[in-house]
Protein backbone atom coordinates (compact mmCIF):
# COMPACT_ATOMS: atom_id res chain seq x y z
CA UNK A 1 0.00 0.00 0.00
CA UNK A 2 1.18 3.80 -1.04
CA UNK A 3 2.67 5.55 1.77
CA UNK A 4 0.14 8.54 2.56
CA UNK A 5 1.35 12.42 2.61
CA UNK A 6 1.35 13.28 6.12
CA UNK A 7 -1.44 16.03 6.01
CA UNK A 8 -2.20 16.80 9.74
CA UNK A 9 -0.40 18.58 12.56
CA UNK A 10 -1.60 18.76 15.99
CA UNK A 11 -1.40 21.81 17.63
CA UNK A 12 -4.13 21.78 20.21
CA UNK A 13 -6.21 19.58 22.33
CA UNK A 14 -7.62 16.25 21.01
CA UNK A 15 -11.40 16.34 21.81
CA UNK A 16 -12.40 20.30 22.85
CA UNK A 17 -14.97 21.45 20.30
CA UNK A 18 -15.13 24.85 19.08
CA UNK A 19 -17.90 27.58 18.65
CA UNK A 20 -19.64 28.26 15.47
CA UNK A 21 -20.90 31.24 13.60
CA UNK A 22 -24.47 30.56 12.16
CA UNK A 23 -25.79 33.09 9.90
CA UNK A 24 -29.62 33.73 11.28
CA UNK A 25 -32.66 32.53 9.55
CA UNK A 26 -30.69 29.78 7.80
CA UNK A 27 -31.90 26.07 9.13
CA UNK A 28 -29.12 24.44 10.82
CA UNK A 29 -26.78 21.87 8.58
CA UNK A 30 -27.10 18.45 10.55
CA UNK A 31 -24.94 15.00 9.71
CA UNK A 32 -21.35 14.01 7.56
CA UNK A 33 -20.45 14.82 4.40
CA UNK A 34 -17.58 12.66 2.73
CA UNK A 35 -15.41 13.45 0.21
CA UNK A 36 -11.93 12.61 -1.43
CA UNK A 37 -8.86 14.49 -1.21
CA UNK A 38 -6.19 14.47 -3.51
CA UNK A 39 -2.52 14.30 -2.32
CA UNK A 40 0.62 13.32 -3.33
CA UNK A 41 1.02 9.74 -3.56
CA UNK A 42 -2.48 9.29 -3.56
CA UNK A 43 -5.82 10.37 -1.93
CA UNK A 44 -7.59 10.75 1.51
CA UNK A 45 -11.05 10.61 2.43
CA UNK A 46 -12.15 13.39 4.48
CA UNK A 47 -15.47 13.37 6.56
CA UNK A 48 -16.94 16.51 8.41
CA UNK A 49 -19.63 16.42 11.13
CA UNK A 50 -22.35 19.08 12.16
CA UNK A 51 -24.52 18.66 15.10
CA UNK A 52 -26.72 21.12 15.89
CA UNK A 53 -26.62 22.05 19.50
CA UNK A 54 -29.75 23.56 21.66
CA UNK A 55 -27.49 26.77 22.09
CA UNK A 56 -27.66 27.42 18.60
CA UNK A 57 -23.94 26.75 18.23
CA UNK A 58 -22.86 23.44 16.76
CA UNK A 59 -20.57 20.21 17.15
CA UNK A 60 -18.16 20.01 14.24
CA UNK A 61 -15.24 17.67 14.12
CA UNK A 62 -12.95 16.07 11.39
CA UNK A 63 -12.46 12.31 10.40
CA UNK A 64 -9.37 10.83 8.65
CA UNK A 65 -10.18 7.25 8.97
CA UNK A 66 -7.23 5.95 6.74
CA UNK A 67 -5.07 7.95 9.02
CA UNK A 68 -6.87 6.87 12.37
CA UNK A 69 -7.74 10.29 13.08
CA UNK A 70 -10.87 10.80 14.64
CA UNK A 71 -12.85 13.82 15.66
CA UNK A 72 -10.50 16.61 15.34
CA UNK A 73 -12.47 19.83 16.48
CA UNK A 74 -13.06 22.20 13.47
CA UNK A 75 -14.78 25.15 13.39
CA UNK A 76 -18.09 26.18 10.85
CA UNK A 77 -18.74 29.55 9.74
CA UNK A 78 -22.11 29.87 7.30
CA UNK A 79 -23.30 33.02 5.32
CA UNK A 80 -26.06 32.45 2.98
CA UNK A 81 -24.60 29.46 0.77
CA UNK A 82 -20.98 30.42 1.85
CA UNK A 83 -19.44 28.28 4.04
CA UNK A 84 -15.70 27.33 5.43
CA UNK A 85 -15.04 25.00 7.90
CA UNK A 86 -11.24 25.78 9.57
CA UNK A 87 -9.21 22.75 11.46
CA UNK A 88 -7.50 25.32 13.43
CA UNK A 89 -5.20 21.61 14.89
CA UNK A 90 -4.29 20.38 11.18
CA UNK A 91 -3.95 24.30 10.13
CA UNK A 92 -5.95 23.66 7.41
CA UNK A 93 -9.49 25.26 5.95
CA UNK A 94 -11.99 24.33 3.46
CA UNK A 95 -13.97 27.21 1.88
CA UNK A 96 -16.87 26.42 -0.59
CA UNK A 97 -20.61 26.61 -1.48
CA UNK A 98 -23.62 24.86 0.19
CA UNK A 99 -25.61 23.69 -2.88
CA UNK A 100 -28.65 21.20 -3.47
CA UNK A 101 -30.18 21.93 -0.44
CA UNK A 102 -27.04 21.13 1.88
CA UNK A 103 -26.35 17.69 0.09
CA UNK A 104 -22.87 18.91 -1.21
CA UNK A 105 -20.37 21.57 -0.34
CA UNK A 106 -18.04 22.57 -3.04
CA UNK A 107 -14.72 24.21 -2.60
CA UNK A 108 -11.28 24.34 -2.10
CA UNK A 109 -9.19 22.77 0.62
CA UNK A 110 -5.98 24.65 1.80
CA UNK A 111 -3.48 23.22 3.82
CA UNK A 112 0.51 23.91 4.40
CA UNK A 113 1.86 22.79 0.91
CA UNK A 114 -1.28 22.20 -0.71
CA UNK A 115 -4.47 23.48 -2.21
CA UNK A 116 -6.78 21.44 -3.91
CA UNK A 117 -10.53 21.07 -5.27
CA UNK A 118 -12.81 19.57 -2.95
CA UNK A 119 -16.72 17.83 -2.91
CA UNK A 120 -18.14 16.86 0.15
CA UNK A 121 -21.18 14.71 -0.22
CA UNK A 122 -23.44 14.07 2.43
CA UNK A 123 -23.53 10.80 3.99
CA UNK A 124 -27.22 10.29 5.09
CA UNK A 125 -28.87 10.81 1.53
CA UNK A 126 -27.24 7.10 0.37
CA UNK A 127 -28.51 5.72 3.74
CA UNK A 128 -31.62 6.52 3.38
CA UNK A 129 -31.96 5.08 -0.35
CA UNK A 130 -31.08 1.84 1.11
CA UNK A 131 -32.59 2.04 4.34
CA UNK A 132 -36.19 2.73 2.24
CA UNK A 133 -35.72 -0.31 0.39
CA UNK A 134 -35.33 -2.38 3.45
CA UNK A 135 -37.72 -1.41 6.64
CA UNK A 136 -36.23 -1.87 10.11
CA UNK A 137 -37.83 -5.17 11.32
CA UNK A 138 -39.50 -5.18 14.65
CA UNK A 139 -36.50 -6.38 17.44
CA UNK A 140 -37.41 -9.37 19.18
CA UNK A 141 -37.64 -7.17 22.90
CA UNK A 142 -39.54 -4.21 23.96
CA UNK A 143 -38.41 -0.83 22.76
CA UNK A 144 -40.09 2.24 24.36
CA UNK A 145 -38.65 5.71 23.72
CA UNK A 146 -38.82 7.26 27.52
CA UNK A 147 -38.39 10.63 29.38
CA UNK A 148 -36.28 11.18 32.92
CA UNK A 149 -35.79 13.62 35.31
CA UNK A 150 -32.77 14.92 37.23
CA UNK A 151 -34.13 16.78 39.81
CA UNK A 152 -29.98 18.11 40.64
CA UNK A 153 -29.42 19.73 37.11
CA UNK A 154 -33.18 20.47 36.81
CA UNK A 155 -33.71 18.75 33.21
CA UNK A 156 -35.10 16.79 31.74
CA UNK A 157 -33.13 13.77 29.39
CA UNK A 158 -34.60 11.15 26.69
CA UNK A 159 -33.40 8.38 25.56
CA UNK A 160 -34.81 4.49 24.36
CA UNK A 161 -35.62 1.70 26.92
CA UNK A 162 -34.82 -1.51 25.63
CA UNK A 163 -36.11 -4.55 27.65
CA UNK A 164 -36.17 -8.36 26.75
CA UNK A 165 -38.60 -10.12 26.01
CA UNK A 166 -40.39 -12.67 29.00
CA UNK A 167 -41.37 -11.65 32.64
CA UNK A 168 -38.46 -10.35 34.14
CA UNK A 169 -37.19 -8.94 36.29
CA UNK A 170 -33.93 -8.16 34.27
CA UNK A 171 -30.43 -7.06 34.93
CA UNK A 172 -30.14 -3.43 33.59
CA UNK A 173 -27.25 -1.15 32.39
CA UNK A 174 -27.36 2.55 31.60
CA UNK A 175 -24.73 3.76 28.86
CA UNK A 176 -22.71 6.51 29.45
CA UNK A 177 -20.95 8.29 26.25
CA UNK A 178 -17.88 9.85 26.08
CA UNK A 179 -16.65 12.70 25.83
CA UNK A 180 -17.85 15.55 22.95
CA UNK A 181 -21.83 15.80 22.51
CA UNK A 182 -22.95 12.52 21.70
CA UNK A 183 -26.53 11.39 20.96
CA UNK A 184 -28.53 8.14 22.32
CA UNK A 185 -26.77 5.58 20.17
CA UNK A 186 -23.65 7.15 19.98
CA UNK A 187 -23.31 7.72 15.77
CA UNK A 188 -20.38 7.51 13.99
CA UNK A 189 -20.62 7.56 10.44
CA UNK A 190 -21.89 4.32 9.77
CA UNK A 191 -21.34 3.22 13.25
CA UNK A 192 -23.86 3.00 15.77
CA UNK A 193 -21.67 2.39 19.26
CA UNK A 194 -24.57 2.18 21.64
CA UNK A 195 -27.31 0.98 19.59
CA UNK A 196 -25.36 -2.07 18.69
CA UNK A 197 -24.99 -2.67 22.23
CA UNK A 198 -27.79 -1.54 23.36
CA UNK A 199 -29.27 -4.39 20.69
CA UNK A 200 -26.77 -7.08 21.98
CA UNK A 201 -27.76 -7.06 25.40
CA UNK A 202 -31.13 -6.62 25.25
CA UNK A 203 -31.36 -9.61 22.50
CA UNK A 204 -29.37 -11.60 25.70
CA UNK A 205 -31.29 -10.63 28.65
CA UNK A 206 -29.90 -7.50 29.74
CA UNK A 207 -32.41 -4.44 29.59
CA UNK A 208 -30.42 -1.52 28.41
CA UNK A 209 -31.22 2.39 28.97
CA UNK A 210 -29.04 4.98 26.17
CA UNK A 211 -30.07 8.81 26.72
CA UNK A 212 -29.15 12.10 24.83
CA UNK A 213 -26.09 13.76 26.08
CA UNK A 214 -27.17 17.03 27.63
CA UNK A 215 -28.28 19.87 24.83
CA UNK A 216 -28.52 17.24 22.60
CA UNK A 217 -31.27 15.72 20.52
CA UNK A 218 -34.33 15.72 22.68
CA UNK A 219 -32.20 16.25 26.34
CA UNK A 220 -32.70 19.58 27.94
CA UNK A 221 -29.53 21.15 29.56
CA UNK A 222 -26.17 22.55 28.04
CA UNK A 223 -23.43 20.50 26.82
CA UNK A 224 -20.43 23.24 26.98
CA UNK A 225 -21.10 24.36 30.38
CA UNK A 226 -20.94 20.61 32.08
CA UNK A 227 -18.19 19.03 33.72
CA UNK A 228 -17.43 15.52 34.07
CA UNK A 229 -18.56 15.81 37.92
CA UNK A 230 -21.96 17.34 36.72
CA UNK A 231 -22.62 14.00 34.63
CA UNK A 232 -22.61 12.08 37.51
CA UNK A 233 -25.89 13.28 38.59
CA UNK A 234 -27.32 11.92 35.16
CA UNK A 235 -26.27 8.90 35.88
CA UNK A 236 -27.72 8.73 39.18
CA UNK A 237 -31.50 10.01 37.53
CA UNK A 238 -30.96 7.25 34.90
CA UNK A 239 -30.44 4.25 38.00
CA UNK A 240 -33.35 5.58 39.65
CA UNK A 241 -35.92 6.01 36.76
CA UNK A 242 -34.92 1.61 36.30
CA UNK A 243 -35.77 1.24 39.75
CA UNK A 244 -39.00 2.60 39.03
CA UNK A 245 -39.58 0.08 36.17
CA UNK A 246 -41.27 -3.49 37.11
CA UNK A 247 -39.39 -5.32 34.83
CA UNK A 248 -36.13 -4.26 35.99
CA UNK A 249 -34.27 -6.67 38.81
CA UNK A 250 -33.37 -3.41 41.16
CA UNK A 251 -30.30 -5.42 42.61
CA UNK A 252 -28.83 -5.44 39.36
CA UNK A 253 -29.00 -2.16 37.73
CA UNK A 254 -25.52 -1.45 36.56
CA UNK A 255 -23.50 1.46 34.71
CA UNK A 256 -21.54 0.45 31.26
CA UNK A 257 -18.96 3.88 30.45
CA UNK A 258 -16.91 4.83 27.36
CA UNK A 259 -14.18 6.68 27.71
CA UNK A 260 -15.23 10.01 30.28
CA UNK A 261 -18.57 7.78 30.61
CA UNK A 262 -16.30 5.39 32.49
CA UNK A 263 -15.24 7.84 34.39
CA UNK A 264 -18.47 9.02 34.94
CA UNK A 265 -19.85 5.38 36.00
CA UNK A 266 -16.49 4.66 38.86
CA UNK A 267 -17.22 8.48 40.26
CA UNK A 268 -21.32 7.48 40.48
CA UNK A 269 -19.91 3.80 42.27
CA UNK A 270 -17.75 5.90 44.83
CA UNK A 271 -21.11 7.51 45.82
CA UNK A 272 -23.61 6.19 48.30
CA UNK A 273 -26.79 8.61 47.13
CA UNK A 274 -28.96 8.54 45.46
CA UNK A 275 -28.00 5.89 43.99
CA UNK A 276 -25.51 3.71 43.30
CA UNK A 277 -24.76 0.91 40.91
CA UNK A 278 -24.47 -2.58 41.70
CA UNK A 279 -21.42 -2.72 38.94
CA UNK A 280 -19.61 -0.78 36.45
CA UNK A 281 -17.96 -1.39 33.25
CA UNK A 282 -15.59 0.66 32.23
CA UNK A 283 -14.48 0.82 28.22
CA UNK A 284 -11.59 2.83 28.18
CA UNK A 285 -11.83 4.91 31.11
CA UNK A 286 -8.77 7.79 31.98
CA UNK A 287 -6.75 6.69 34.66
CA UNK A 288 -4.21 8.99 34.60
CA UNK A 289 -5.03 13.24 35.08
CA UNK A 290 -6.70 14.61 31.97
CA UNK A 291 -3.59 16.58 30.64
CA UNK A 292 -1.74 13.70 30.25
CA UNK A 293 -4.40 11.88 28.52
CA UNK A 294 -4.27 15.15 25.64
CA UNK A 295 -0.67 14.89 26.05
CA UNK A 296 0.01 11.12 25.00
CA UNK A 297 -3.08 11.49 22.39
CA UNK A 298 -0.99 14.19 20.93
CA UNK A 299 2.33 11.73 20.56
CA UNK A 300 -0.01 8.80 19.07
CA UNK A 301 -1.29 11.11 16.61
CA UNK A 302 1.67 12.65 15.50
CA UNK A 303 3.41 10.02 15.14
CA UNK A 304 0.95 8.17 12.79
CA UNK A 305 1.22 11.34 10.83
CA UNK A 306 4.70 11.24 10.16
CA UNK A 307 6.01 14.30 11.86
CA UNK A 308 9.57 14.50 12.24
CA UNK A 309 11.44 15.16 15.80
CA UNK A 310 11.18 18.87 15.82
CA UNK A 311 7.48 18.93 15.03
CA UNK A 312 6.46 16.59 17.80
CA UNK A 313 9.17 18.40 19.84
CA UNK A 314 7.41 21.91 19.00
CA UNK A 315 3.84 20.70 19.40
CA UNK A 316 4.46 19.17 22.63
CA UNK A 317 6.20 22.52 24.06
CA UNK A 318 3.19 24.60 23.03
CA UNK A 319 1.04 21.92 24.40
CA UNK A 320 2.51 22.36 27.79
CA UNK A 321 2.80 26.27 27.94
CA UNK A 322 -0.92 26.57 26.95
CA UNK A 323 -1.90 23.86 29.82
CA UNK A 324 0.71 25.71 32.30
CA UNK A 325 -1.34 29.38 31.87
CA UNK A 326 -4.76 27.99 31.96
CA UNK A 327 -4.17 26.35 35.35
CA UNK A 328 -2.08 29.30 36.84
CA UNK A 329 -4.44 31.79 35.36
CA UNK A 330 -7.88 31.59 37.39
CA UNK A 331 -9.13 34.83 35.58
CA UNK A 332 -10.82 33.70 32.10
CA UNK A 333 -10.59 36.68 30.56
CA UNK A 334 -7.14 37.21 31.10
CA UNK A 335 -6.17 33.63 30.25
CA UNK A 336 -8.10 33.67 27.21
CA UNK A 337 -6.19 36.85 26.33
CA UNK A 338 -2.89 34.73 27.08
CA UNK A 339 -3.96 31.98 25.18
CA UNK A 340 -4.75 33.52 21.94
CA UNK A 341 -1.76 35.65 22.37
CA UNK A 342 0.38 32.11 23.00
CA UNK A 343 -1.61 30.78 19.72
CA UNK A 344 -0.88 33.35 17.09
CA UNK A 345 2.95 34.14 18.47
CA UNK A 346 3.08 30.44 17.47
CA UNK A 347 1.19 30.46 14.42
CA UNK A 348 1.09 33.63 12.19
CA UNK A 349 -1.37 32.49 10.08
CA UNK A 350 -4.31 32.24 12.14
CA UNK A 351 -6.88 34.61 12.19
CA UNK A 352 -7.47 36.50 15.43
CA UNK A 353 -11.25 35.83 16.22
CA UNK A 354 -10.33 32.04 15.29
CA UNK A 355 -7.40 32.43 18.20
CA UNK A 356 -9.35 33.86 20.72
CA UNK A 357 -12.65 31.40 20.07
CA UNK A 358 -9.60 28.73 20.96
CA UNK A 359 -9.15 30.30 23.92
CA UNK A 360 -12.20 30.43 24.92
CA UNK A 361 -12.90 26.86 24.48
CA UNK A 362 -9.52 26.08 26.72
CA UNK A 363 -10.59 27.62 29.23
CA UNK A 364 -14.48 26.08 29.45
CA UNK A 365 -15.68 24.67 32.77
CA UNK A 366 -15.32 21.19 31.35
CA UNK A 367 -11.68 22.16 29.80
CA UNK A 368 -10.38 23.38 32.98
CA UNK A 369 -12.18 20.55 35.18
CA UNK A 370 -10.79 17.78 32.61
CA UNK A 371 -6.91 19.06 33.08
CA UNK A 372 -6.89 18.69 36.81
CA UNK A 373 -9.12 15.57 36.77
CA UNK A 374 -7.76 13.12 39.07
CA UNK A 375 -9.44 9.94 38.33
CA UNK A 376 -7.93 7.76 40.80
CA UNK A 377 -8.95 9.91 43.55
CA UNK A 378 -12.33 8.39 44.91
CA UNK A 379 -11.21 4.72 43.83
CA UNK A 380 -11.20 3.49 47.29
CA UNK A 381 -14.87 4.26 47.71
CA UNK A 382 -15.84 2.01 44.90
CA UNK A 383 -17.00 -1.49 46.63
CA UNK A 384 -19.17 -2.86 42.95
CA UNK A 385 -17.64 -5.34 40.78
CA UNK A 386 -15.83 -3.83 38.02
CA UNK A 387 -14.56 -4.83 34.57
CA UNK A 388 -11.94 -2.95 32.68
CA UNK A 389 -11.79 -2.97 29.34
CA UNK A 390 -9.06 -1.10 26.43
CA UNK A 391 -7.97 -1.87 23.61
CA UNK A 392 -4.64 -2.61 21.81
CA UNK A 393 -5.28 -0.39 19.02
CA UNK A 394 -6.83 3.02 21.34
CA UNK A 395 -5.17 6.24 20.47
CA UNK A 396 -7.23 8.17 22.66
CA UNK A 397 -6.63 6.24 25.74
CA UNK A 398 -3.92 4.02 25.88
CA UNK A 399 -4.55 0.87 27.83
CA UNK A 400 -1.16 0.56 29.36
CA UNK A 401 -1.40 4.34 30.27
CA UNK A 402 -4.30 4.00 31.96
CA UNK A 403 -5.42 0.58 32.79
CA UNK A 404 -3.20 0.21 35.67
CA UNK A 405 -4.07 3.34 37.92
CA UNK A 406 -7.58 2.26 37.49
CA UNK A 407 -6.97 -1.07 38.81
CA UNK A 408 -4.48 -0.15 41.77
CA UNK A 409 -6.88 2.55 42.82
CA UNK A 410 -9.94 0.55 43.03
CA UNK A 411 -8.64 -1.30 45.70
CA UNK A 412 -11.84 -2.21 47.81
CA UNK A 413 -13.69 -3.40 44.52
CA UNK A 414 -13.59 -7.10 42.65
CA UNK A 415 -11.85 -5.91 39.73
CA UNK A 416 -11.29 -8.40 36.16
CA UNK A 417 -8.89 -6.39 33.73
CA UNK A 418 -8.52 -6.99 30.23
CA UNK A 419 -6.75 -5.64 27.47
CA UNK A 420 -8.36 -6.76 24.04
CA UNK A 421 -5.79 -7.14 20.86
CA UNK A 422 -6.60 -4.83 17.94
CA UNK A 423 -9.60 -2.89 19.38
CA UNK A 424 -9.67 0.22 18.62
CA UNK A 425 -11.16 3.38 20.72
CA UNK A 426 -14.77 2.86 19.46
CA UNK A 427 -14.46 -0.50 20.16
CA UNK A 428 -14.29 -1.70 16.44
CA UNK A 429 -11.98 -4.43 15.26
CA UNK A 430 -9.28 -3.90 12.95
CA UNK A 431 -10.90 -3.29 9.45
CA UNK A 432 -9.80 -6.44 7.86
CA UNK A 433 -12.34 -8.26 9.70
CA UNK A 434 -15.13 -6.34 9.38
CA UNK A 435 -18.36 -7.39 7.36
CA UNK A 436 -19.02 -6.95 4.28
CA UNK A 437 -22.57 -5.49 3.34
CA UNK A 438 -23.88 -4.09 0.03
CA UNK A 439 -20.32 -4.37 -1.42
CA UNK A 440 -18.74 -2.21 1.28
CA UNK A 441 -16.71 -2.77 4.45
CA UNK A 442 -19.17 -1.66 7.54
CA UNK A 443 -17.71 -0.99 10.96
CA UNK A 444 -18.95 -3.32 13.79
CA UNK A 445 -18.55 -3.58 17.41
CA UNK A 446 -16.02 -5.96 18.27
CA UNK A 447 -17.77 -9.44 18.95
CA UNK A 448 -15.08 -10.33 21.68
CA UNK A 449 -15.72 -7.11 23.43
CA UNK A 450 -19.34 -8.01 23.10
CA UNK A 451 -18.88 -11.57 24.63
CA UNK A 452 -16.49 -10.31 26.99
CA UNK A 453 -18.71 -7.74 28.54
CA UNK A 454 -21.88 -10.18 28.16
CA UNK A 455 -20.18 -13.14 30.09
CA UNK A 456 -18.67 -10.72 33.32
CA UNK A 457 -22.17 -9.30 33.19
CA UNK A 458 -24.06 -12.51 33.47
CA UNK A 459 -21.05 -13.80 36.16
CA UNK A 460 -22.28 -11.21 38.50
CA UNK A 461 -25.78 -11.39 38.62
CA UNK A 462 -29.08 -13.89 38.24
CA UNK A 463 -31.71 -13.85 35.59
CA UNK A 464 -34.50 -15.61 34.22
CA UNK A 465 -34.30 -17.23 30.90
CA UNK A 466 -35.86 -14.25 28.02
CA UNK A 467 -38.59 -15.61 26.17
CA UNK A 468 -38.84 -14.91 22.39
CA UNK A 469 -41.21 -12.86 21.12
CA UNK A 470 -42.57 -11.46 18.09
CA UNK A 471 -44.83 -8.55 16.89
CA UNK A 472 -45.55 -5.86 18.75
CA UNK A 473 -43.65 -5.99 21.89
CA UNK A 474 -43.49 -3.19 23.25
CA UNK A 475 -47.31 -3.58 24.37
CA UNK A 476 -46.34 -7.15 26.54
CA UNK A 477 -46.82 -6.87 30.32
CA UNK A 478 -44.97 -8.63 33.18
CA UNK A 479 -46.97 -11.58 34.40
CA UNK A 480 -44.94 -11.03 37.45
CA UNK A 481 -41.08 -12.01 38.94
CA UNK A 482 -39.57 -15.19 38.01
CA UNK A 483 -37.98 -16.69 40.99
CA UNK A 484 -34.11 -16.39 40.89
CA UNK A 485 -31.67 -19.44 40.96
CA UNK A 486 -28.10 -20.05 40.71
CA UNK A 487 -29.44 -23.51 38.77
CA UNK A 488 -31.56 -20.89 36.43
CA UNK A 489 -28.37 -18.41 35.64
CA UNK A 490 -26.21 -21.63 34.22
CA UNK A 491 -29.50 -22.54 31.99
CA UNK A 492 -29.77 -19.41 30.60
CA UNK A 493 -25.96 -18.74 30.16
CA UNK A 494 -25.97 -22.10 28.33
CA UNK A 495 -28.48 -20.90 25.89
CA UNK A 496 -26.70 -18.04 24.70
Amino acid sequence: MKKLLPVFFLLGLFFWLLPTTVSAGEPPLNGQWKGPLKVPGGQLTLIITLVPLSNGAYYAALDAPQQRISRMPAEVALKGTDITISIEQAGSKFVGKVKDGGTTFQGTWTQPGLTAPLTLTRLTAAKQSVAASKPRLTPPYREEEVKFFNPKADIALAGTLTIPAGPGPFPAVVLLSDNGPQNRDVEQQDYRMFGALADHFTRRGIAVLRFDDRGVGKSQGSHFSTTTVDLVSDAQAAMVYLRAKPLIDQRYIGLVGHGEGANVALLAAAEQQPATPAFVVSLSGYGVPGRDVIMRQQLEIMRLIGSNPAQVKAALELHKEMVEIIRQTPNDNQARGKVAATLRFNNTDMDPHMARARAVQLTSPWSRYFLDFDPTRSLADVKCPVLLLGGSNDLQVDPHQNMAPLKSGLKNAKVKSTKLSGINHWYQPEMKDWPVVNGEQQPVFSPKALDTMREWIFASTERPQPAPTTGGSTAEKSSGPAKLTKKATKSAQASR
